[in-house]
């Protein structure tokens, strides 16, 4: 497995976030990004979850709420990953992914493009 520290991998998912273009990040509020080691899922290759209400769906009604939560598992990247170069990719495509999610596109969607 690649060795990454938790502190560098956490670098690399600031750096990620950071690339966003910024009249996305702009529209992203109310988002907690976090680092964990493995998923909690019975899914041990999981790389990021999204967990809340995406923006396409938020009606007249969403207020109040918790904010929605992007995970990325440091782990399952780094298992997969065979160099540092194929890491920091991979952090990239799945915080964009994750990111996806909150905007409302799906797997497939973004499958198609590169995610």
């Amino acid at each position: 497995m690649l060795e990454i520290s938790e502190e560098e991998f956490e670098q690399l998912v600031e750096d990620a976030l950071a690339s966003i273009p910024d009249e996305f990040a702009r529209a992203i509020e109310n988002v907690g990004v976090f680092v964990e080691d493995e998923s909690p899922e019975d899914d041990p290759e999981l790389f990021g979850l999204y967990e809340g209400v995406p923006l396409t769906e938020r009606g007249w009604g969403y207020a109040g709420v918790q904010p929605d939560r992007i995970t990325i598992y440091r782990l399952p990247i780094l298992r997969a990953a065979w160099s540092r170069e194929e890491a920091v990719d991979e952090v990239a495509k799945t915080v964009v992914h994750e990111v996806g999610h909150y905007f409302g596109m799906s797997d497939e969607r973004l499958h198609e493009l590169g995610y």
